[in-house]
């Protein structure tokens, strides 16, 4: 197995013992946590052959003891999963461990500082249980290495040549180096990894929140604002109505059904984009869309009025009819919602508009007075005559027919083109 291979191997392994519950950060930390006792035990055999090979015995039982004791703490780890009783067991050991090897061998000179590795223990306790949890294990560390210094003098050991003690020190100094730095570096590695899983989500997340809703609207949400409600006092809302939709879907198997409706909606949506509106939402078989929200624009009503007969294009091209009601004035828009946000419409407008469409007539689109007022003079209407509109009372509203405007509105990709 190659060294590369070997951080893929341990984060493998830590699925063993993961919970279904743990989180990437606590799924690193096991991972980690097994990195350090694998790699330790290693250490500790290799430490006390050598000095079994050295002929001192003594010493030799302490590290060859954190191995065996190590080994089993961690086998009952992978079949508890009791992560925190196990991962102060291995601390303890790290901690103590050293500080009895030193003692064996008669104190700081002649052990080669081998006190030292005690601080894996305040470094794992860092990296493994969080900054909290290091604190007092780097206290236990520090309070060791005192107590180290003060009983120094007082013990007595093996003989040990001035040559060994310095090749004691160069691989106690470059081993527990080496051990610190591969423990930091695989975890900074897994954090890195992390960050970047957790950027690609919050992209994915914010993707689908535009989707969802406006991008404006999307952009203020990200960034916290709640609750999100505007007012606007000129803009256009349309409803359309697939004529006889309920009728049709009775006939149609539910997928023939699906299939019509999403094709005729996602051709109301890339006209929605030509013309710079705003889909707001869509019921059943009915569609809405607004134009000046959430970005306020002087054209708001001609962009409706062009939407509105290109979608009734749209529909005699697949030999249907949409029944399609237009009005223009202020609305209030805002957010609403916590897992499922909607980005709606309230008021008169909103509820005459709809009013226009469902006591309009099949093929057509009629819009109130003030709509026509305002259009008159770029498009060709008809009176439809009084018409007892439910909640409004009689109203007289006209039906759009085309354009008698010379030059065709521009849809919003050519306006914005032309204004750069």
């Amino acid at each position: 197995m190659g060294l590369g291979r070997l951080p893929r191997s341990i984060a493998e392994l830590a699925e063993i013992v993961a919970l279904p519950e743990d989180s990437g950060d606590e799924r690193l930390r096991k991972a980690t946590f097994l990195l350090s006792v694998g790699v330790t035990i290693f250490l500790g055999l290799a430490w006390g052959t050598a000095f079994v090979l050295l002929g001192y015995r003594l010493p030799a039982a302490v590290p060859l003891a954190y191995s065996i004791l190590a080994a089993f703490s961690l086998a009952l780890f992978i079949r508890t999963k009791r992560y925190p009783l196990f991962r102060s067991i291995h601390l303890l050991l790290m901690l103590v461990l050293p500080f009895l090897f030193q003692l064996s061998m008669g104190g700081f000179v002649a052990s080669g500082g081998m006190v030292m590795w005690s601080f894996v223990a305040p470094i794992g306790a860092l990296v493994l249980a969080g900054t909290r949890h290091g604190v007092p294990w780097f206290a236990a560390f520090v309070a060791l290495v005192a107590l180290s210094g003060f009983i120094d003098p007082r013990v007595s050991g093996v003989e040990v040549p001035p040559g060994t003690v310095i090749i004691f020190f160069v691989l106690n100094i470059s081993a527990l180096s080496a051990l610190v730095y591969l423990l930091l570096q695989y975890f900074m590695r897994g954090l890195e990894r992390t960050r970047a899983a957790l950027e690609a989500e919050q992209e994915n997340s914010e993707r689908l929140l535009l989707n969802v809703l406006p991008e404006p609207i999307a952009r203020r949400l990200m960034h916290g604002e709640e609750p999100i409600a505007d007012a606007f006092s000129e803009v256009t809302v349309l409803f359309a109505d697939i004529v006889d939709f309920t009728q049709m879907s009775d006939r149609l198997a539910p997928e023939q059904a699906v299939q019509m409706l999403n094709e005729v909606f996602s051709v109301f949506d890339q006209l929605v984009e030509r013309w710079g509106l705003e889909k707001i939402k869509t019921i059943g078989d009915a569609y809405m869309a607004v134009a000046g929200v959430p970005v306020s624009r002087p054209d708001h009503a001609e962009a409706v009025a062009e939407m509105a007969l290109a979608m009734r294009e749209v529909a005699a091209t697949r030999h249907l009819e949409v029944r399609i009601g237009i009005d223009s004035g202020p609305v209030v828009a805002g957010v609403i919602g916590r897992k499922k946000f909607s980005y709606d419409l309230w008021g008169d407008t909103v509820n005459t508009a709809s009013r226009m469409e469902s006591h309009g007539l099949p093929g057509e689109i009629q819009v109130t007075p003030r709509l026509y007022r305002r259009l008159s003079e770029k498009y060709r209407f008809q009176p439809r005559g009084p018409v007892a509109v439910k909640g409004k009372g009689e109203m007289e509203p006209y039906l759009l027919m085309g354009r008698t405007a010379d030059v065709m509105a521009q849809p919003a990709r050519d306006r914005s083109v032309e204004d750069d």
